[in-house]
């Protein structure tokens, strides 16, 4: 696959993911990558992204997803791959 086309991510991420400033750190990330579209918190506990870039800066931040920021502890990250759209301007962080 072509890592230079430009993918959407979306994904869920599980564990001590809240209060712990998962979401300023991930839109951190996010904007060093160059990436658009945003993070927010789940009433459950977890945290969900929707990502738009190159398939392979998606996939870094991924990863980076997996570690978290330091006071995090991450059980799952579980992200789903679609196709890119045009709605995303930035990265933000959302209320619910």
């Amino acid at each position: 696959m072509d890592q230079k086309k430009i993918m959407r991510v979306h994904a869920t991420i599980t564990g001590i993911v809240q209060g712990v400033a998962f979401r300023y750190y991930t839109q951190r990330q996010a904007t060093k990558l160059g990436l658009e579209g945003w993070v927010r918190n789940l009433p459950g506990g977890s945290v969900e992204l929707e990502a738009q870039g190159p398939r392979q800066k998606l996939e870094s931040l991924l990863s980076w997803c997996e570690q978290g920021p330091p006071s995090a502890s991450v059980d799952e990250v579980l992200a789903q791959w679609k196709d890119a759209s045009e709605e995303f301007h930035g990265f933000v962080i959302r209320q619910y």
